[in-house]
């Protein structure tokens, strides 16, 4: 019966590990789900492809391509655009109840010649649907990522019990300046670091 015990926890234990180390596609690859390490709590990271991206479509403005250390097959790359809008979803019941989340992560790198980015903050904003705070402006930084990918925080949220259901809205937004070489991987929702 002990080792039965023993077996099942180191069992539990390799797949604790496994998400955390190793993110799950799931959603057609718009999204992936993996653990925090020191939390346990659930995180999540919303794919390019399943974010809106005002003139995504435009091949103008972005185009979409594969590149190496990214966790989705592809990623978005801004060619050139006076108006940046980047919005994500998620229905607050995927996420851990009574957890104080840094919501969310903006994950992206930039192109040597990247422009646009440097004068003009970004408007960022995350919120339940309907009733959005907007945060103070935000200037993208470079913290690194132990990926490879750098990331800007959109804002907080504290996931209570019972509000299940609801949308989670999240949003960067820029409108007074041409802009070029920004590289979107997606946006990352994970538990505040204790």
């Amino acid at each position: 019966m002990k080792s039965s015990h023993f077996y099942h926890s180191l069992q539990r234990k390799s797949s604790f590990f496994s998400l955390c180390n190793n993110p799950v596609l799931m959603d057609d690859a718009k999204k992936s789900f993996s653990l925090d390490k020191s939390t346990g709590k659930k995180c999540y990271m919303l794919a390019a492809r399943g974010l809106m991206i005002a003139w995504g479509g435009n091949p103008q403005c972005w185009i979409w391509k594969n590149v190496p250390y990214s966790r989705f097959t592809e990623v978005a790359e801004l060619k050139f655009v006076w108006w940046l809008e980047i919005r994500g979803k998620i229905d607050t019941s995927m996420i851990s109840p009574i957890t104080n989340y840094v919501v969310a992560y903006l994950v992206f790198k930039m192109r040597t010649d990247a422009r646009g980015f440097i004068l003009h903050p970004i408007d960022v904003s995350v919120g339940i649907s309907r009733s959005t705070r907007r945060s103070h402006m935000l200037r993208l930084r470079h913290p690194n990522r132990s990926d490879g990918w750098l990331e800007v925080e959109l804002g907080e949220y504290f996931k209570q019990c019972g509000n299940d259901g609801e949308v989670l809205e999240m949003s960067a937004m820029e409108v007074n300046d041409e802009k070029s070489g920004l590289i979107v991987q997606g946006i990352e929702i994970r538990p505040k670091a204790v």
